[in-house]
C-alpha cells in the first residue's frame, strides 16, 4: 500500500475535537501520526482549500443484491457511494432473498470485497424473511459480518417480537434499526395525508403512522435496555418523542434523509413519482422540526436511505410506483447547500453526523476518525464548489432523484479507502517526485 500524504487542508475530526490547517499522513492502510518524521510519500494529494476529514459514512442504504440487480447491484452502489465521498455503507436486507442467514450476510461481504470500492456492511433481518412472524438467528447474522438489525422497507409491526429483538440485541451491543410505520393506517397510501393528499385526490399516509410506532417502540426500548434507532424520521411528534425519549434516559437514536429537511408534499403537485417517498415528503412545519431536531442533536445521524429503482418502475403512474430516490452522490452536497450554507450546522456539527455518530451506532470502531491507527478512509471535500445535479452522469445504475437539474455547492474531490486513493474528480493527485 502506498504511503499518502494530504497536505495543507482544513482537516476536521469531531472525533478528536480537531478543526485546524495541517497534514494527515497513512500507511499501511492506516492514519499515522502527522509528527512521525516521514520523509517521503508514494502519493501526494493538495488539499488547499479543501476539507480533510474521516471517510463518510451511510447507515441506510438499500443495495438491491440479491434479486433486483436491474436497480442496483453492491459493485454499482459501493461505485455510488465513492463518488458522494461515502468510504462506508450499511445495506439494508430487503433483498431477494433477505439478508436473514449468516451466509447471505457473508454473501454481501464478499461482495463488497470484490467490488473493492466503498466498504460494505451487511445489515442482517430481525425476522426470518422478514415477515414479522419469527426472530432471526441473530447471533449467526452477527457471525456472518451484520452490524445491526432491521426489516426495513416494513416496520417489526408485532410488539412483542419488537420486544424480543431489542432484548436479545443486547448480547451483541448491536442496533435495532426501526422503519416507524402503523401498516394499518397508510393501506393506500401514496403521499402525507393532509391538505395536499386531499386537493390532489392522491391516498394519504398521516403522520401519527409514524408517531404511534415511535411512541411504542421507546416504550421497549425503555423497558428492555435496548438500542433503538428511529430510521428516516419525517414527522415533528416523532421528533419530539425521540427528545422526550432522550431526556429520560432512553437508548434511543435517529437519522434523517435529505429530502426530508429539503422537500414537502407540495412536490407532488407534479405528479412525479421522483417526489414519492416511504415515509413520504410531510409539511413545512416537519421540515422544520427536523431540522431543529438535527440543530439541537437529537438527530445525530444523516444518511440517505438510497433507494435505487429501474426507470421503467419509477415512470409507472405515480400510485403505481414503488417508493424512494437515491441519494448517494447527492448526500454530501445538500447537507452542505441546505444545512450547512443557511447555518443549520456547522462544519464540524455535520461531519459529526456523518462520520463517527454513525460509527459509533453500528460499531464500527476503527472508522469515523483521523486518530493514528484508524481505518485510513478519508474524503477529502471541495466546500466552495458549485455545481449541478446530473442524474444521467450517476453512478448509480438508477437515477430516480428529484434532485435532477438542482444547483448545489460542495463536492468530494478525493475519496480514499483502506489507504487507497479509490475516487478523485481529477487534477489533485500527484505522484512525488520521489517515486515517479
Amino acid at each position: 500500500m502506498p504511503t499518502i500524504q494530504i497536505t495543507g487542508g482544513r482537516i476536521i475530526d469531531p472525533s478528536q475535537d480537531i478543526d485546524q490547517i495541517g497534514d494527515v499522513w497513512i500507511s499501511g492502510g492506516r492514519i499515522v501520526p502527522s509528527d512521525g518524521g516521514h520523509d517521503h510519500a508514494d502519493v501526494v494529494v493538495d488539499a488547499r482549500g479543501k476539507i480533510v476529514c474521516p471517510g463518510l459514512i451511510d447507515v441506510h442504504v438499500h443495495l438491491r443484491e440479491p434479486g433486483q440487480e436491474e436497480d442496483e447491484t453492491i459493485a454499482t452502489g459501493a461505485a455510488a457511494a465513492l463518488a458522494g465521498g461515502v468510504t462506508s455503507v450499511a445495506c439494508m436486507p430487503n433483498t431477494l432473498p433477505p439478508i436473514d442467514t449468516q451466509a447471505a450476510a457473508e454473501f454481501v461481504v464478499l461482495q463488497g470485497r470484490r467490488a473493492k470500492q466503498a466498504n460494505v456492511f451487511p445489515v442482517g433481518c430481525v425476522s426470518k424473511g422478514r415477515k414479522g412472524e419469527e426472530l432471526a438467528g441473530l447471533g449467526q447474522l452477527v457471525a456472518g459480518g451484520a452490524v445491526a438489525f432491521t426489516d426495513d422497507g416494513a416496520p417489526v409491526s408485532n410488539a412483542g417480537l419488537m420486544r424480543r429483538a431489542l432484548e436479545y440485541s443486547k448480547m451483541f451491543d448491536l442496533v435495532i434499526m426501526q422503519h416507524c410505520q402503523v401498516m394499518e393506517l397508510t393501506v393506500g397510501g401514496v403521499m402525507n395525508e393532509g391538505f395536499e393528499s386531499m386537493r390532489l385526490g392522491l391516498g394519504g399516509m398521516p403522520a401519527a403512522a409514524e408517531d404511534i410506532m415511535v411512541a411504542r417502540d421507546i416504550r421497549l426500548a425503555e423497558i428492555t435496555g435496548g438500542r433503538l434507532h428511529i430510521q428516516h424520521i419525517s414527522t415533528a411528534r416523532a421528533v419530539e418523542l425521540v427528545r422526550e425519549g432522550k431526556r429520560r434516559g432512553i437508548r434511543v437514536t435517529a437519522e434523517a434523509c435529505p429530502h426530508h429537511f429539503t422537500l414537502t408534499d407540495e412536490k407532488l403537485r407534479s405528479f412525479d413519482s421522483n417526489f414519492k417517498m416511504n415515509p413520504p415528503l410531510r409539511t413545512a412545519d416537519d421540515v422544520a422540526a427536523v431540522i431543529e431536531g438535527l440543530k439541537d442533536g437529537t438527530i445525530e445521524i444523516l444518511c440517505t436511505d438510497h433507494a435505487p429503482h429501474a426507470r421503467e418502475k419509477k415512470m409507472r403512474e405515480l400510485d403505481q410506483a414503488p417508493f424512494g430516490i437515491v441519494g448517494l452522490e447527492t448526500l454530501l452536497p445538500m447537507t452542505v447547500t441546505y444545512l450547512i450554507e443557511p447555518g443549520h450546522l456547522t462544519w464540524s456539527e455535520a461531519i459529526r453526523k456523518l462520520t463517527i455518530n454513525a460509527a459509533n451506532l453500528i460499531n464500527l470502531k476503527n472508522k469515523g476518525s483521523l486518530r493514528p491507527g484508524a481505518d485510513a478512509d478519508v474524503t477529502v471535500i471541495d466546500p466552495s464548489t458549485t455545481w449541478t445535479i446530473q442524474a444521467n452522469q450517476f453512478r448509480s445504475k438508477s437515477w430516480n432523484t428529484p434532485y435532477d437539474g438542482w444547483e448545489v455547492r460542495g463536492r468530494a474531490h478525493t475519496v480514499i479507502v483502506h489507504g487507497e486513493v479509490r475516487h478523485t474528480l481529477g487534477g489533485i493527485v500527484q505522484e512525488s517526485a520521489a517515486s515517479a
